[in-house]
């Protein structure tokens, strides 16, 4: 019975909708960029209501800012760099990650994008 109970009780904590989780806070940033060079550094998601947010990426010397949304397992941004916006995609893993694939305005591809929750 305790086995059952605690099956049950792992399903449960772990089939959570994602708009359960709280995705504020610091993450690790791995990424390739359209041209296939890699790049790293943070982002900052700040939570402005149950299902929107504001992101701040700082990556390798380039800051930019942008709006985000989730949605069940996805979770989506917008952001303005330099003169270009930029729309990126990611899915949301079991633990928290964020892996994603990333677009800008007139620049024809897409990068990749991974953020790790800094705990």
């Amino acid at each position: 019975m305790k086995k059952i109970l605690g099956a049950l009780l792992f399903s449960a904590i772990f089939s959570l909708p994602a708009s359960a989780i709280d995705f504020g806070g610091k993450y690790k940033v791995e990424g390739s960029n359209i041209n296939g060079t890699k790049y790293e550094g943070e982002a900052t998601i700040t939570i402005t209501s149950e299902t929107t947010c504001e992101i701040h990426w700082d990556t390798g010397g380039t800051t930019s800012d942008g709006i985000c949304m989730r949605n069940d397992d996805s979770f989506a941004a917008a952001y303005k760099i330099q003169d270009a916006v930029g729309l990126i995609i990611y899915k949301v893993s079991p633990e928290g990650a964020l892996d994603g694939v990333w677009t800008i305005a007139g620049n024809g591809g897409a990068g990749t994008e991974v953020l790790t929750p800094i705990k």
